[in-house]
């Protein structure tokens, strides 16, 4: 079947500002991040900080950039700050996940994308032999935990992240908010609600895949000096050759090798990749039914193909994301799951209390990436552990829920697994009885996945299904689900959101394949798996938001412990990105 001053100013690490906020946290402050700025450019940081803490006024718990500046103003040359010492070499080394476990624990939050020192998943291009590494430190690994205060600054091309633990807003906080609605700036793209053909008969399964191949094809056909199967087969052996295919079977030989066969729309070739090739680590990244490029010599009798070089359609490395023109930001989140009885309701009225302050008058936007209710009969006894039965009553419950956000942050929300759509994907928005449920803060229901162009910034809105049948093939070095950005990033090495057909991912036959990356999108977003992970691949910011529900005992007996009720917030004119955790 084919089928992302003036005075002693030094340039900042990229570490600095993380360091300082962890040093701070480990006293009980927080700061803002001008305070945060100041102190890591000034040229005595350790200095500069045990003066700003000697500075704060009694009582207080967040350093300001007024009170750095007043320490600032007489700090001596050459001191070294008391605290600082207490914690030497800590400036010297990148902290590792246990800091970022630690940092959970001791409300110290601030930690930047890269500083863990992770590398980002061999990839290939068109260039040399078809592999190469982004280099060092340019994908950071998963970080969680909870601070209470502003992230540090931002620098290069890595977004500034961090973890905050916020209290519920005042009342009065409402009045803060000043949006000006003429400024906003939303498209929907690759919206299929509405427009299904597919039928489920053969023809349809056939019409799917040939788009796929047609689309992901034209994004290799530049790198590879391809030609169809039919014309391979007939060629001479010994001379060079190149295909772009499906992989329709992946089977490793007696002698350990590794023979890929695929299909185009004329026919199916075999590709051997010898085990002693650079490539042959590639191979654990294949998933069937994905579309790649190969590049090699054909046996002596024109049999089959020896690959020397590999190629994914991926994302370009040069790709420059775009951002807004103005200062706003967007909350990502997913996986509500209003119904169940491990739904988090007093996280989620934090977090909805807290988009009223003045802290969060520039988010204008909220994105919720699937699973807004429980569902019914989504898992084995998932019954016993429904606080709400009925699914319209569930969806009832989610509308008052969503009564407590501003009412004018603009909303976009796409269905999940436990959502009542189909489970097939793509999955169209929900019904129009679903829809006349939740009018009570007009939102816009669109299709799973769905590309929600906001200010000029793409987002690739997808629940994220697919993720397990990544981690589950995957070794566990590119896929695992305690780092679910790292699955996300081989979803966007293939461009398809959902490659495997016929496994853990239901996909439904359209003339179209919605599941396509076309465009490469300036952050992708996915839920679905209940984890908290974000991090960069090749300029694409990759998120995974966690969820809003404790664990259940179904979660419990497959050993899922859950990220609960964080709020990713992305600043959508720089692209930097703070979590902010209400639980």
């Amino acid at each position: 079947m084919l089928l992302p001053g003036a005075g002693n100013v030094r340039l900042v690490p990229l570490e600095e500002p993380a360091r300082i906020a962890r040093e701070l946290a480990s006293h009980g402050y927080t700061a803002d991040r001008e305070a945060i700025t100041l102190l890591a450019r000034a040229e005595d940081t350790a200095g500069a900080l045990a003066l700003a803490v000697e500075a704060t006024p009694d009582g207080a718990l967040k350093l300001t950039a007024e009170d750095v500046r007043d320490a600032l103003d007489g700090i001596p040359q050459g001191r070294r700050d008391p605290i600082s010492e207490e914690d030497s070499g800590s400036a010297d080394r990148k902290p590792t996940d246990n800091d970022v476990d630690d940092a959970s624990a001791t409300n110290d939050g601030t930690v930047r994308p890269g500083d863990a020192g992770a590398k980002d998943p061999s990839v290939s291009t068109g260039d040399g032999d078809g592999i190469s590494n982004d280099g060092a430190g340019s994908s950071p690994v998963e970080t969680k935990g909870s601070s209470g205060g502003e992230t540090g600054v931002s620098g290069g091309s890595e977004p500034a992240t961090g973890v905050l633990e916020e209290q519920p807003a005042t009342p009065d906080a409402e009045a803060t908010r000043t949006a000006d609605p003429s400024l906003r700036s939303l498209d929907i793209g690759n919206d299929m609600t509405g427009h299904s053909t597919g039928t489920g008969e053969y023809e349809d399964f056939v019409a799917t895949f040939r788009d796929r191949y047609e689309r992901l094809a034209g994004t290799l056909r530049g790198r590879v000096n391809h030609r169809n199967a039919t014309a391979i087969d007939a060629s001479p052996g010994g001379g060079d050759a190149g295909m772009i295919g499906m992989i329709s079977d992946i089977r490793s030989t007696a002698s350990g090798h590794w023979l890929i066969e695929l299909e185009d729309t004329t026919g199916v070739f075999p590709c051997l990749v010898m085990k002693d090739k650079d490539i042959a680590g590639l191979v654990d990244e294949l998933l069937y039914d994905e579309v790649i490029g190969v590049e090699g010599t054909l046996s002596d009798d024109g049999g089959i193909l020896f690959v020397d070089d590999l190629y994914f359609p991926d994302v370009p490395r040069t790709y420059e994301p775009s951002t807004a023109d103005r200062h706003v930001q967007a909350a990502l989140i997913s996986d509500v799951h209003v119904g169940s009885q491990e739904f988090v309701a007093d996280a989620w009225s934090e977090f909805a209390s807290w988009l009223h302050t003045p802290e969060a008058a520039r988010i204008e936007y909220l994105l919720i990436a699937g699973d807004m209710v429980e569902g019914v009969g989504v898992y084995p006894d998932q019954d016993e552990e429904l606080d709400i039965v009925d699914i319209f009553d569930q969806y009832r419950a989610f509308s008052e829920y969503l009564k407590e956000v501003p009412g004018d942050i603009e909303i976009v929300m796409i269905p999940g697994n436990h959502d009542a759509v189909r489970l097939a994907e793509p999955q169209p928005g929900f019904d129009e009885e679903l829809r006349e449920i939740m009018t009570a803060h007009d939102a816009r229901i669109v299709s799973n996945p769905a590309l929600v162009t906001v200010e000029g910034v793409s987002v690739l809105m997808y629940h994220g299904v697919s993720l397990d049948e990544v981690i589950a093939e995957l070794p566990e070095g590119k896929a695992n689900y305690d780092e679910p950005h790292r699955a996300m990033y081989q979803l966007l090495k293939k461009r398809h959101v959902a490659p495997q057909f016929g496994g853990h991912t239901r996909l439904a036959p359209e003339s179209k394949d919605y599941l396509v990356m076309d465009e490469v999108p300036d952050v992708f977003h996915t839920g679905h798996v209940h984890k908290l992970g974000w991090g960069k691949y090749r300029n694409v910011l990759a998120v995974n938001s966690g969820c809003w529900q404790a664990q259940t005992a179904f979660q419990e007996s497959v050993n899922i412990d859950p990220d609960v009720g964080y709020a990713p917030v992305l600043d959508l004119d720089t692209l930097d990105m703070t979590v902010r955790k209400f639980t």
